[in-house]
């Protein structure tokens, strides 16, 4: 893309949208103020007057200027939003919603980086009624463009909170009667050590680890019981673990299926 920066804007507080779902997304959510969407020649219709009549300035180009500036369709669909980030809460906010909930079920991912697997496993939350991800704010990535479009609008619904440490957020949820799980493909696990069978608890802080890497030892021993989803290997292509973004779904499935939040 010649135009999509990942970084900081340079209007602080204003965070910049494509793709369709990521944008309709966007622009039906009342906490958004926005700013400016750039649309192409091919999806004049596409909106509806009642979602443009909210926003301030709307450039309609044409296909072929669209690509210019804003390269390869596949990647834009033709529209792009510019509209405030949005303001993530606080974990005690979360925890404090929670504290009536008999069933409830909280992410958090542990060296997970890639912003396509986040923004995936962002979606999966999100149709799972899973309403929290928290990641690590030195080593996961912010709310960026790619994230958004690999979430599909979902980031609109899940809270994505950074935190410092994690293993300081995790005994947090603990002493609010949260039961930790740990999801952990790391082929070093023992069999002694590992659950194959998932059984999760009402309330649940689930605790993903990265493809390969699994979950930190200082993580692993602070989770009151580690899962890991059996599977087949294929050794002849070396195909021996699940993306991370499937695993957790797998996970958040299962939790869903048993507790119907």
């Amino acid at each position: 893309m010649k135009h999509f920066n990942n970084k900081k804007q340079k209007n602080s507080g204003f965070a910049e949208i494509y793709g369709i779902h990521p944008v309709v997304a966007a622009l039906n959510n009342k906490k958004r103020k926005h700013k400016k969407l750039i649309i192409s020649e091919q999806n004049k219709d596409l909106l509806s007057r009642e979602i443009l009549k909210n926003i301030p300035e709307i450039n309609q180009i044409s296909n072929r200027e669209m690509t210019r500036l804003y390269g390869s369709e596949n990647v834009h669909q033709g529209l792009i939003l510019i509209t405030t980030e949005l303001k993530q809460p606080k974990i005690e906010e979360i925890l404090i919603k929670s504290f009536n909930k008999k069933n409830e079920i909280v992410v958090m991912l542990d060296q997970v980086t890639d912003p396509k697997n986040i923004g995936s496993i962002i979606r999966s939350c999100s149709l799972f009624n899973c309403k929290t991800l928290i990641v690590s704010k030195d080593n996961a990535p912010n709310i960026t463009s790619s994230l958004s479009k690999s979430a599909s609008g979902s980031i609109e619904v899940v809270n994505y909170i950074k935190v410092i440490n994690l293993s300081r957020t995790i005994e947090l949820f603990k002493k609010h009667k949260f039961w930790v799980c740990g999801l952990d493909n790391n082929k070093k696990i023992s069999n002694k050590n590992s659950n194959r069978n998932i059984v999760f608890p009402k309330k649940c802080l689930l605790v993903v680890g990265a493809e390969g890497k699994g979950l930190r030892l200082l993580t692993k021993k602070n989770c009151d019981e580690i899962f890991s989803i059996p599977t087949v290997d294929n050794n002849l292509y070396k195909i021996d673990s699940l993306n991370v973004s499937n695993a957790c779904s797998i996970a958040l499935y299962e939790y869903y299926k048993k507790n119907e939040i």
